[in-house]
């Protein structure tokens, strides 16, 4: 069903949802919401929770009062019970004095923060008390919205789109959904959005994540099955170069360097075609092992693919090994940069050196595995964060290796992944089966550990002035809010109003930028192309920064609303400071005054990735379902590794089981199964196979 044959959705509307990700009925039932809005029992005015949306029932006593200051207007109305005192703030709403009279009951909910030692409920939503009788403990979807759309429109519009919809035929094989407690799916998205009770959300978020790590751990294993990745056809010797790159470098390598280094050297001339997983974690000197592999296959005659997630990283990347190749002796003209962004005319350059094999060193984002690019002898292909890159761009890449040489038809290239997600060895085993892993723990000597510090918003002003102290040192800022936009029912920081407030706070000579994921590709690669070279000093961005920048000039973070992130998440956050060799500093402001979360400080504490999420995951455990993701991989939408690895286990073992029994899904009982499993992979392409 399309989105416009929905009643109430017109031209405008359709292109607004579709700002979203929202392109028909069933992309709606499957935008899943990001929170509920639980209307709970009021409680005594002594137990409210400050940086919470609290409810209250009152017997109003006097009038409130108003204030007018230049053309606006605060409505205050003081309240009080036998446990303690209220005062509730409404900001541009007079006409309330006339119609909150003494006498009358009503039910007032909204967020309760501390203010010079007072209990403040700010612009609160409005109750009879029969009307919130007759809705407590009612649990309403809150989605991520953009300008224009609000809660209400969207779950009008997903109501509306379940009660018309055809029910999807459950896929999910009898003995499966019997063996781990699965409801069936129509049930469960329904519930999803609309659940009538707690009990009811954990049982259909529970077969909706099993279905994720279902669907994809069997994509993985069917398609790793077309990729030929035994015979080395590209078996390499040893290369003094190495050796002579290693002991040029101005640092010495860790102990988990040398150690992964041999590895890496071994599996490339071993014999045997190299599928390694390096897993370090943010600033562990991950990309120089992987300027010493290419290198060993330049020696060798070979070319080599570096592919990262972003244009700003690929360039900075092809910087990085340019001054490499400079500084001992090597061609620079061996290095190639191959993005997007390439004119039409730097493109056929490009394709003619590679496919005459005079560039050895290929660096570049997706565009180095389209049609037109063919490699001469392409003989390790190396990505950078895996959840960006998938199984099947990887096979895509290697094929490039055998368009020179079609009569070789089980050509395959030696493959390394590099990732700074800090997955548990356990569950990396289960999402990277097949590849070897290799972990680095430590970071290079000549980085300062990165301080941190968990404070309250009330720190703001304090915070502003070492900003300026930082950017008068010549160093640069980031700041990260949860959210893009305004949202009704989120009290959170967005950056669109926060990049202007702090401008303002700033003044015109320090300049402010807001950066996030809706923008146009282009638009965001200017923004970070001109944060990597200083010419803004502050970027308010969402989470699009986690990977795919590189500024070592950059000194500071300050993480807004930081309990709205998960702790894995706000690491590798951390991990955009502390680059280079000045001390850097990271702030995590709570939304709320009070003491420090038990979750936030273990990041207070704590630098080690790993670490942290083996921590958050005993502090949190599988159960906890309001909290926000951990990992924030891109092939999932609802799930969490981290929260939901007992359910991650289950998906795998009846991946295993079902494989095992019936490795073509040919059975009777698993054809509804194998059709959703090739319109996953078909709808996943983008992301994750393609």
């Amino acid at each position: 069903m399309k989105l416009r044959e929905i009643k109430g959705i017109g031209e405008k509307t359709e292109q607004l949802f579709q700002k979203l990700g929202v392109f028909s009925a069933d992309d709606l039932v499957h935008y899943y919401p990001r929170d509920y809005e639980i209307y709970d029992r009021p409680v005594p005015f002594g137990s409210v929770v400050p940086g919470q949306k609290n409810t209250i029932a009152v017997i109003i006593e006097k009038a409130p009062s108003v204030r007018r200051f230049g053309g606006n207007s605060i409505t205050m109305l003081q309240v009080k019970d036998e446990t303690g005192a209220l005062q509730l703030n409404w900001f541009h709403m007079p006409y309330l004095r006339t119609q909150l009279k003494p006498g009358m009951r009503k039910v007032f909910r909204g967020l309760v923060i501390e203010k010079q030692g007072r209990l403040i409920m700010e612009h609160p939503q409005i109750f009879e008390m029969d009307v919130y009788t007759a809705m407590e403990g009612q649990m309403l979807p809150v989605y991520a919205l953009t300008a224009g759309l609000s809660n209400q429109m969207l779950r009008k519009t997903v109501q509306t789109c379940l009660q018309l919809r055809i029910p999807e035929k459950d896929y999910m094989p009898e003995q499966i959904r019997t063996h781990f407690c699965l409801r069936e799916l129509n049930d469960a998205i329904a519930e999803i959005h609309f659940p009538a009770s707690r009990e009811g959300l954990f049982s259909a978020r529970h077969r909706l994540i099993f279905d994720e790590f279902f669907l994809f751990l069997l994509g993985v294993s069917l398609l790793k099955k077309n990729l030929n990745t035994q015979t080395d056809h590209f078996r390499m010797h040893h290369a003094d170069c190495t050796d002579r790159v290693i002991a040029s470098l101005p640092y010495e390598l860790t102990d988990g360097q040398k150690a992964v280094w041999h590895e890496i050297e071994q599996d490339l001339t071993g014999g045997t075609v190299m599928n390694r997983l390096v897993q370090g974690d943010v600033g562990s000197g991950k990309t120089i092992l992987a300027f010493l592999a290419m290198l060993l296959a330049m020696e060798n005659g070979l070319q080599s693919a570096l592919m990262v997630p972003t244009e700003v990283l690929a360039q900075q990347h092809y910087g990085a090994l340019q001054k490499l190749l400079l500084e001992n002796g090597f061609d620079p003209e061996q290095a190639v940069l191959l993005t997007g962004s390439c004119t039409a005319a730097e493109k056929r350059r490009i394709y003619e050196r590679i496919a005459a094999g005079d560039a050895a060193l290929i660096i570049g984002t997706h565009a180095l595995f389209q049609e037109k690019v063919s490699y001469e002898n392409l003989a390790l292909v190396i990505t950078d964060e895996q959840h960006r890159f998938g199984v099947r761009q990887r096979g895509m890449l290697s094929e490039k290796g055998t368009e020179s040489a079609p009569e070789i038809s089980e050509v395959s290239p030696h493959v390394l992944v590099m990732s700074a997600t800090p997955i548990p060895r356990t569950l990396a085993m289960i999402l990277y089966g097949d590849l070897d892993i290799s972990a680095l723990h430590e970071l290079p000597a000549r980085r300062a550990k990165i301080k941190n510090a968990v404070v309250d918003v009330s720190y703001r002003p304090a915070a502003y002035q070492f900003f300026r102290k930082q950017i008068a040192a010549g160093h640069q800022v980031y700041v990260i809010c949860p959210m893009v936009e305004p949202n009704e029912e989120i009290q959170a920081e967005n950056v669109t109003e926060y990049a202007v407030r702090l401008q303002k706070e700033m003044g015109n000579q320090i300049r402010v930028q807001a950066l996030h994921g809706q923008m146009k590709p282009a638009v965001k690669n200017e923004i970070m192309q001109a944060f990597a070279s200083n010419q803004i000093q502050i970027l308010v961005s969402t989470t699009v920064i986690e990977v795919g920048i590189n500024v070592p000039n950059a000194t500071v973070m300050m993480i807004e609303n930081a309990e709205r992130f998960g702790l894995a998440q706000l690491h590798q956050l951390r991990g955009r400071v502390g680059r280079g060799e000045e001390q850097s500093y990271c702030i995590f402001v709570q939304g709320s005054r009070g003491p420090v979360s038990e979750r936030l400080k273990i990041l207070q504490e704590s630098n080690d990735g790993f670490h942290i999420a083996e921590e958050d995951l005993k502090l949190r455990g599988p159960g906890d379902l309001f909290g926000v993701r951990q990992s924030g991989l891109a092939f999932l939408n609802l799930a969490d590794i981290y929260r939901d690895q007992s359910v991650l286990q289950e998906a795998y073992q009846a991946v295993r089981t079902t494989l095992e029994e019936d490795p073509q899904l040919e059975k009777d009982e698993n054809l509804p199964l194998q059709m959703r499993m090739y319109a996953y992979i078909r709808q996943q392409n983008d992301d994750i196979f393609l």
